[in-house]
């Protein structure tokens, strides 16, 4: 890429993914976020087990959020599945980036509950940019950029006779 004094945007812009330092930062990316997510949910089993109380009344609170009523009745009438489902989400989502597997598939979930904790907590004290968003953005870069395929277990996964015949099945890896 050149560079023109006069007119730094008339080359246009290139970013090598397919480099070994790309790859390595990739990874590692993923492997820090995998662990960022694993330890929230470790934690809160080994705290709490299967009954994350703090869930549905962290969804009770919603009430003056752009999500409306959504989050209060998800609190009310789902909080038995929401206690489990939050410590379990959030150590399988941690575990598929650690160790690669499935991690357009766990960084789904992961936007889903980055978009909830981003809209709930709701204070935009700093801003619409905070550590939720950022997190947010982390895994949409897991999705977009198929981190699963560099060091990780979706690059031997990919191989095999059972995503060969179906391959809309490597949409889900990556």
């Amino acid at each position: 890429m050149s560079y023109q004094a006069a007119n730094p945007l008339a080359d246009e812009f290139e970013l090598e993914l397919g480099g070994a330092w790309t790859a390595y930062w990739l990874a590692f990316l993923r492997v820090v976020t995998g662990w960022w997510f694993f330890h929230a949910g470790v934690t809160k089993l080994i705290e709490d087990g299967l009954a994350y109380t703090y869930g549905p009344a962290y969804l009770r609170q919603m009430t003056g959020t752009a999500l409306g009523p959504i989050p209060v009745l998800m609190g009310e009438h789902l909080g038995w599945l929401i206690q489990a489902l939050v410590p379990l989400g959030e150590t399988l989502i941690g575990l598929g980036l650690m160790v690669g597997a499935l991690v357009r598939l766990a960084s789904v979930f992961g936007v889903f509950f980055m978009a909830l904790f981003w809209i709930g907590n709701a204070e935009f004290g700093h801003g619409l940019v905070n550590s939720d968003l950022m997190g947010l953005l982390l895994f949409m870069t897991m999705i977009v950029l198929a981190t699963g395929r560099y060091y990780g277990l979706d690059a031997i996964i990919e191989k095999t006779k059972l995503v060969k015949r179906h391959p809309k099945l490597r949409y889900l890896l990556g």
